[in-house]
């Protein structure tokens, strides 16, 4: 696939079908919460319901998180030809990332066990909460530049004929506040909404964990590839609540 048009229409592809797969399982996510997870089309019941919801509520922090290790990039490189499978592997654990969240809300059992539902002036200040996370969400994914947040780097980068370009590790905006402002707006999303079911608190649970664990690792990381640089910002920075003060 050495051609121009060739490697056009290959970036072309991945870029629709990344974009395409992140917006569906976004939708399907709001969706989702919003509904307390009354929205899932997988019908088991008792037992069954019980392993399959939780076999999806742990598949996303599990392989999410073997994605992002050496042995998860390897894999991530066979999921596009070759010579292009290092330059799309942003775009290709984007596809995967989507396809995970799509697979939990689309595939979940619901139990219809409602614990809270919102009225009135509290169904009010739910909704609020809930965009408001959302917002907040939007934010720090542009903080934490959406181009490699949404996958868009990979297949931009091969479209244009260039090697992809990573940014420096963000400490603007809401990086600022905090250094995980990122997985702190995710786990506000999965506790905000109108409707509390069992199911709901149970990936709430599950998720939340997975948002003040994993950054761990991705700090582990940085701290390898930046050094006293990164040692720094993380010293005067809060680690997941913010600093409400400048």
């Amino acid at each position: 696939m050495s051609s121009p048009v060739a490697r056009v229409a290959l970036a072309l592809s991945y870029g629709v079908a990344n974009h395409a797969l992140f917006a569906v399982a976004i939708a399907a996510m709001i969706a989702g919460l919003y509904s307390g997870l009354t929205t899932g089309f997988g019908r088991l019941e008792g037992a069954g319901a019980l392993a399959a919801n939780a076999a999806l509520a742990l598949q996303f922090p599990l392989l999410h998180s073997f994605l992002l290790s050496r042995a998860g990039r390897g894999v991530l490189l066979r999921l596009a030809p070759r010579a292009f499978a290092a330059d799309l592997s942003t775009t290709s654990f984007a596809l995967f990332g989507s396809l995970q969240v799509l697979a939990t809300f689309a595939l979940w059992s619901p139990s219809s066990i409602v614990l809270y539902a919102a009225e009135g002036a509290w169904w009010w200040l739910s909704i609020v909460a809930f965009g408001a996370s959302w917002a907040l969400l939007v934010v720090a994914l542009a903080n934490a530049g959406l181009e490699l947040q949404t996958g868009s780097l990979g297949w931009w980068s091969v479209l244009r004929g260039k090697r992809p370009q990573f940014r420096d590790f963000p400490t603007h905006g809401l990086f600022r506040r905090c250094r995980q402002p990122v997985y702190l707006a995710f786990a506000l999303t999965l506790w905000t909404g109108p409707t509390l079911t069992l199911d709901r608190l149970a990936l709430a649970l599950v998720w939340t964990a997975y948002c003040a664990l994993a950054p761990l690792h991705k700090e582990a990381r940085y701290l390898a590839r930046y050094g006293e640089r990164f040692e720094l910002y993380r010293r005067r920075t809060p680690y997941l609540l913010p600093r409400l003060k400048a």
